[in-house]
């Protein structure tokens, strides 16, 4: 089984209420890219196993990825998988948010968000928040992140202004916005909880599984992984009635869906499943790089952060 260590980050996104293409049914394979070349994973190194790739954004042109171990985020032409720019960030960074024509990113051992200019990488801002800053969300309006190790989450205007910080459960890990309410994974919990966001107040606690990290909202479900309990949990977020649990590989960290589909980063597998939205059915299971934590979707392609291979795995056909 998967080995869940403190460096884990884990990508959150704000979900849009936009109606995305789904992938063509036939993925057969997943294609994987060095990120330290343009070739093929064959020209791998120790110093591109090194660079711990933790998350992966897209930002409407570019697929974003944060290299943990080099202190960077590398930008992706998402038609080619070629290297666009790389940009020095904080200490560890784990996470990544798109808001608009800015990313967002969590440097964890910095204890600040690093704010980019998509279209040139330029820091436009750089924020103290808590301590271990991991998990991202938008909001609509507001920018929040989890403090891991300081058990709050941290609420930021779009200018990088702290407003409140709120206390949560034990590690929380990942966030996810419904449209209504903010929901917070705490890890050492074995739980999620819903935030009111303008105050913080705590609206519900819902019991998941083992080691919860990841969560997605999809638009009418919410979705988390149980790292280790090789499950995910279907939410409704209205009531938090859970609405099914499925099956997938070891480590299941973080999620991303096409529309249609859900995908799930097996980190223990070194695997993504492939999950039936309406019926949390598993559709299908492909192998990534060693060790993915992160899926993201372009509109047309799905991108991987593997954690323990120095690459991404994508179903880009180069």
């Amino acid at each position: 089984m998967a080995r869940m260590t403190m460096a884990i980050g884990i990508l959150a996104f704000w979900f849009a209420p936009v109606v995305l293409a789904p992938l063509a049914a036939q993925v057969s394979t997943l294609h994987e890219i060095s990120l330290i070349g343009n070739g093929d994973t064959s020209a791998l190194g120790s110093a591109a196993a090194g660079s711990g790739p933790e998350a992966v954004a897209f930002d409407g042109t570019y697929v974003w990825v944060a290299e943990q171990f080099n202190n960077t985020v590398t930008r992706l032409d998402r038609l080619t998988g070629l290297r666009m720019g790389t940009f020095k960030v904080g200490l560890r960074p784990v996470a990544l948010l798109c808001v608009g024509n800015t990313m967002w990113v969590a440097n964890l051992e910095s204890d600040t968000l690093t704010k980019l200019r998509t279209t040139d990488g330029a820091i436009l801002a750089t924020v103290n928040v808590g301590d271990g800053p991991g998990g991202l969300a938008f909001d609509g309006t507001h920018v929040w992140v989890a403090n891991r190790n300081r058990n709050s989450v941290t609420k930021l205007s779009t200018d990088g202004v702290v407003r409140a910080t709120f206390k949560t459960g034990r590690r929380p890990m990942s966030l996810a916005f419904d449209g209504t309410s903010l929901w917070v994974v705490n890890n050492q919990r074995n739980n999620v909880t819903k935030l009111r966001p303008t105050d913080g107040v705590v609206l519900d606690t819902v019991r998941v599984g083992d080691g919860p990290f990841g969560i997605l909202y999809d638009g009418s479900s919410l979705w988390v992984t149980n790292f280790f309990s090789q499950t995910v949990t279907r939410i409704r977020p209205s009531d938090g009635v859970i609405l099914g649990t499925s099956q997938v590989g070891d480590g299941p960290a973080g999620l991303a869906t096409d529309g249609k589909t859900v995908w799930v980063a097996n980190n223990g597998s070194s695997t993504v499943s492939r999950l039936d939205r309406a019926t949390g059915a598993v559709i299908a299971t492909y192998n990534s790089g060693k060790g993915p934590f992160s899926v993201a979707f372009d509109g047309n392609n799905v991108w991987v952060a593997n954690f323990g291979a120095g690459s991404v795995s994508t179903t880009l056909l180069r």
